[in-house]
């Protein structure tokens, strides 16, 4: 007896040593799993790090209350606080991993007339149809502004396409006023295409990190409810 109760100490003391580091990064790793470090770059399984905090901490609001619509997504956050919420949005926010070379996908295909209109519009908009220049919220590089835009260089054409997909159908969605489902229900299915070519085939700027809050030259074309950083009503 004194053997067998010996042995269960020594059970309970490796059981003990062997249970993983309560940490961030320890409990994010089922983020990683989807959302590598060395990322994959396909149409599921977004870039995350180095977006702005306040984007990431509104996705994962969007998540939980509904307002967008991923069945795993949902399961992982449902249950989790405002508070955790952020500190997990704080977390990817600090990491800058190297971008990964670009892949193929549906923009790999696109025409010369395709890229130059997908330009214009990221550049320049089409004020005939009442779209903003994608520069106009998002950066003159493209990388994304603090609090709470995301950049929209390192994505893949497809991953684009779904997302301008999602708006114009209600599932994704943000706090109103929704200005990016405004936007999409704006741009032709044409137009959605040339803009995901155009914006897959920009490298990115391994050093670039969103710009700082104000940066922008002028005031943001449209009202946008999800700009905040803060819990959506």
């Amino acid at each position: 007896m004194r053997l067998m109760a010996g042995s269960a100490s020594l059970c309970l003391i490796t059981t003990a040593a062997a249970a993983p580091p309560d940490t961030l990064p320890q409990r994010v790793a089922a983020c990683i799993a989807c959302h590598a470090v060395e990322e994959r770059r396909d149409a599921y399984f977004p870039r995350i790090a180095g977006k702005p905090a306040g984007y990431l901490y509104n996705q994962l609001l969007n998540f939980r209350d509904g307002r967008r619509n991923y069945p795993m997504m949902t399961y992982m956050v449902a249950q989790l606080s405002d508070d955790y919420l952020r500190e997990i949005a704080d977390f990817f926010a600090a990491q800058h991993p190297v971008y990964p070379p670009a892949t193929p996908g549906s923009g790999a295909n696109a025409g010369a007339a395709a890229l130059a209109r997908g330009r214009q519009l990221v550049l320049h908009g089409d004020a005939a149809r009442k779209i903003p220049a994608c520069v106009s919220c998002h950066g003159a590089a493209l990388g994304g502004v603090t609090p709470a835009i995301p950049g929209l260089l390192g994505l893949p054409s497809d991953y684009i396409n779904a997302q301008f997909g999602a708006w114009r159908s209600g599932t994704r969605r943000a706090a109103a006023p929704d200005c990016m489902a405004d936007i999409a229900g704006r741009l032709a299915g044409d137009d959605v295409a040339a803009v995901s070519s155009w914006l897959s085939r920009q490298a990115p700027d391994p050093a670039a990190r969103p710009a700082a809050a104000g940066s922008l030259p002028a005031p943001l074309p449209l009202s946008c409810g999800g700009l905040t950083g803060k819990a959506a009503p």
